[in-house]
């Protein structure tokens, strides 16, 4: 493997996470805010691993006999694109020989997020699940092979609904891990969630530029799939799952509705129930 392709530092870690193998649980918990993790970090019973290079801070411990790491991504589906690749990468390649192991590991990627809720009757302060993730991003475009792991038929409802323009990437929804999300979610709302590679004009909002369709958020609130709606906007949720179903991991979504897009109501203080989220994942992953 050419050194372009595996990047590494002079003490032997990843290039972007500075990381080394041993850094990283099998249960993981993307967040995108860096002082999120430290926010949650408190929550753990031990903490051996502590590093932080740009947006991308890592803490590494235990909550009762379980080992998690707690990861900040930044924001948006390309920074995913090097968290998901490179912790891959640390579980499943030797960094001195480049050699992919034989035995691949499976790794739980569970992202704790805040999002737009997009139907009236999510109010601010609820918990939304991901059941399935629509990208308008194109991340996962740039990979081979990835057509089996799509649902084409919403996909192409949702395009369809929406008028769609060739300009723009074509949406992909991928599902969340089953059985995570049972595991995970059985008592919280499940919904479609949109990634977007924006927070501003991808997603409807209205500064000193206008969005290419003003009432895109209205069509998306009234788009339904087999008696599911859209829930919400976030950034993240479409490459997570996308890479881990290619790279053969488990991946879900939860995440803190912080404002209606279509109600207005938007919750200041959000982090008691991010804490509040955080403490649920923990347990599940623990039990």
């Amino acid at each position: 493997m050419k050194k372009t392709e595996l990047i590494r530092n002079d003490d032997g870690s990843i290039f972007h996470l500075h990381l080394l193998p041993g850094d990283i649980a099998e249960n993981i918990i993307i967040v995108g805010d860096p002082g999120r993790v430290e926010m949650i970090g408190q929550m753990l019973d031990t903490v051996r691993v502590r590093k932080s290079n740009r947006e991308f801070s890592t803490v590494t411990g235990s909550y009762r006999d379980t080992e998690i790491t707690i990861i900040s991504s930044g924001i948006g589906t390309d920074n995913i694109d090097i968290v998901m690749n490179e912790l891959d990468a640390l579980a499943n390649i030797d960094l001195d020989s480049g050699i992919v192991r034989e035995e691949p590991r499976s790794l739980t990627f569970i992202r704790i997020g805040t999002a737009g809720g997009l139907q009236a009757d999510i109010p601010a302060g609820s918990f939304i699940a991901t059941g399935k993730a629509i990208g308008f991003d194109g991340v996962l475009h740039f990979y081979e092979g990835y057509e089996w792991c799509l649902d084409h038929h919403l996909a192409d409802a949702l395009a369809t609904h929406l008028e769609w323009p060739d300009t723009l990437a074509y949406p992909y929804a991928i599902e969340a891990d089953a059985s995570l999300l049972e595991k995970t979610a059985a008592d919280i709302r499940k919904g479609i969630t949109i990634s977007s590679p924006g927070f501003y004009g991808p997603q409807g909002r209205t500064l000193r530029l206008e969005p290419f369709d003003s009432e895109l958020n209205e069509r998306i609130s009234t788009f339904r799939f087999r008696g599911e709606a859209i829930t919400n906007y976030e950034m993240e949720s479409s490459a997570i799952y996308g890479l881990s179903k290619l790279m053969n991991h488990k991946a879900l979504t939860i995440c803190v509705i912080i404002g209606n897009r279509v109600t207005g109501e938007f919750l200041s203080d959000y982090k008691p129930a991010v804490k509040k989220l955080a403490q649920m994942v923990f347990d599940s992953l623990s039990s």
